[in-house]
């Protein structure tokens, strides 16, 4: 009776964390990705405003993720010293002001120099509040709760949709403006009313939590896998790790297919037959809904078995064949369609599991660097893939090829994930950079 009561009193504790921490992460998130993916609307309009390209579009598209990446590691490694108040409410302002500012697009080259500083702003954001789920959650609770977290992928892409294209075409000429503009303005401004909830609600660790009593402290602080070594070596024990390298390829292969569909699906569908903005808009949003349901389901079921490495690649291939499905049957709507929603979905599935790979596998001062690393390599992804398919389409006047070099990254993603076996699976509770044992 009192291991069922203690067990009773863990679970309304945890319940409690979450409702404390993660419905603003999940506000954030969302904002923070529909900055990302907006642009895959305002190409519609921006084309014949500005006259942008294809080739120009994927490659503005994609440079967002190298200014990600040169300056993901270090803003992690930042917050691993100044706290997560601090790194999320700068990250904040300066993405939102930056994201307001892309309606003054007005060339290429200010496409360019604008979604590369959008990278730069945002940097460190995502793993830094996969990190810091660290300081809350044991490895064998991290899944539900990053699937949660992750959500504001299919959600920001699923509202942002139907909102985006609202905003396009209803704002058109409001002010002299174009829709576009006042799409890029009105998505990017509540940036800075987050920023400030941050400062003011959440607290850096469970120590900080005037909202947990001393006892629930104690109890957080005994499940947590805490590192007993934090001596200066941590992240260099990171990157001699082949392992960590693995993890960055499978993630960079997800990356890759995520961001294809997310930058090209209003593309997609119109290439399929629809013409106006608003039926391209909602027909966009039916993939992510199906996303969130299954990344809801495979979370729960993954921290039930205590399995993620078949769960993220046994969904990683579906992907890869419902994606190839997609780019066979363009001529058939329907079909396509269904193809593209099961791709999606099982991507975005696959995706949320894979991050309690990492975030179980590096624990303590080395995760802070090691899933930065990991997510950095992975980003890149997000450049080369809408890149490729803008040149492909200039040169072919079709998605078709692009798609399909998408499909092979996404089976090497599913073999990479499936080949690499971490110390820290239910058979194998061996030791792993951090001299930790994940329980």
């Amino acid at each position: 009776m009192a291991t069922t009561n203690a067990a009773a009193a863990r679970d309304a504790l945890y319940r409690r964390v979450g409702r404390r921490i993660l419905p603003l992460l999940v506000l954030c998130y969302t904002f923070a990705f529909l900055d990302r993916v907006n642009i895959g609307f305002a190409k519609l309009a921006m084309q014949q405003d500005i006259g942008i390209s294809e080739s120009v579009y994927g490659l503005a598209a994609g440079i967002f993720f190298l200014g990600y990446v040169i300056f993901e590691v270090p803003s992690n490694l930042l917050l691993a010293k100044i706290g997560t108040r601090r790194t999320l409410c700068r990250i904040l302002l300066l993405w939102g002001l930056t994201a307001a500012a892309m309606m003054f697009v007005s060339d290429p080259t200010s496409f360019y120099v604008l979604r590369f500083l959008l990278g730069v702003f945002e940097a460190g954001f995502a793993p830094g509040i996969i990190f810091y789920l660290t300081y809350w959650y044991p490895p064998a609770r991290m899944a539900a709760p990053l699937g949660l977290l992750l959500l504001p992928g299919p959600i920001g892409s699923m509202i942002g949709g139907p909102v985006s294209s609202w905003l396009i075409t209803h704002f058109e000429g409001v002010a002299g403006l174009h829709g576009w503009q006042w799409m890029f303005l009105l998505e990017g401004l509540p940036c800075l009313v987050l920023a400030l909830a941050v400062w003011t609600k959440l607290a850096d660790t469970p120590e900080q939590a005037t909202w947990l009593s001393a006892e629930e402290k104690e109890l957080l602080r005994r499940d947590l896998v805490v590192d007993g070594d934090k001596g200066k070596h941590d992240f260099r024990k990171v990157l001699r790790d082949p392992r960590v390298y693995a993890l960055a390829l499978g993630l960079f292969c997800l990356i890759s297919g995520l961001y294809a569909v997310s930058f090209w699906l209003p593309t997609i569908l119109k290439e399929n037959g629809l013409t106006d903005i608003g039926s391209i808009g909602l027909y966009s949003a039916l993939p992510y809904a199906f996303a969130i349901v299954l990344m809801v389901v495979l979370g729960r079921r993954s921290d039930r078995t205590g399995e993620r490495r078949l769960h993220s690649s046994i969904t990683a291939l579906i992907s890869a064949v419902a994606l190839a499905v997609a780019a066979f049957t363009a001529s058939s709507f329907a079909v396509s369609l269904i193809a593209i929603i099961v791709a999606t979905a099982c991507m975005w599935a696959s995706y949320s599991v894979f991050w309690a790979l990492p975030s179980t596998y590096l624990r303590g001062t080395a995760a802070a660097g090691g899933i930065a690393l990991i997510n950095s390599i992975g980003l890149l992804g997000g450049f080369i893939s809408p890149t490729l398919i803008g040149f492909v389409k200039d040169a072919t006047g079709s998605t078709e090829v692009g798609l399909l070099s998408v499909v092979a990254l996404l089976l090497v993603g599913s073999l990479t994930i499936y080949a690499n076996r971490l110390p820290t699976e239910p058979s194998d509770q061996s030791a792993h950079p951090d001299h930790t044992a994940a329980s």
